[in-house]
């Protein structure tokens, strides 16, 4: 699978984005899908995923209430909508792709088996 994602951008504090994240492949349907990111200088953190058939969503805490994770398995694509951006959500935002069920695991990175390339985010004050 390949994954490439898009809709990073430069926004004000307050302001929303919406990133997606377009797969190649027949098979999409199957995986498990989660979005990451890394800011300058600090490691790679959880931030959303999505279940293969999208009865399930999970969030860190941090963007709980403000990022909705959703997909669309008939475009190949899963998407992150994030309102209410602040600062210090800046950064690189990567998707990836798990082909195994994830149970609790969901937050891992090592759990997936397929990443973008990643897009920025960048939130001014």
């Amino acid at each position: 699978v390949q994954l490439v994602e898009s809709g990073g951008g430069l926004v004000q504090a307050g302001g929303s984005l919406r990133l997606s994240c377009a797969a190649s492949g027949r098979s999409f349907s199957m995986y498990n899908m989660g979005w990451f990111r890394q800011a300058p200088g600090k490691e790679r953190e959880f931030v959303a995923a999505i279940s293969w058939n999208g009865n399930s969503e999970y969030y860190a805490e941090s963007v709980k209430g403000r990022f909705t994770i959703s997909r669309g398995n008939a475009e190949n694509t899963v998407y992150l909508q994030m309102n209410s951006l602040k600062p210090e959500d800046t950064a690189v935002y990567y998707c990836a792709a798990a082909s195994r069920p994830l149970g609790s695991l969901y937050g891992r990175g090592t759990k997936y088996d397929f990443w973008g390339q990643g897009t920025q985010v960048t939130v001014s004050s």
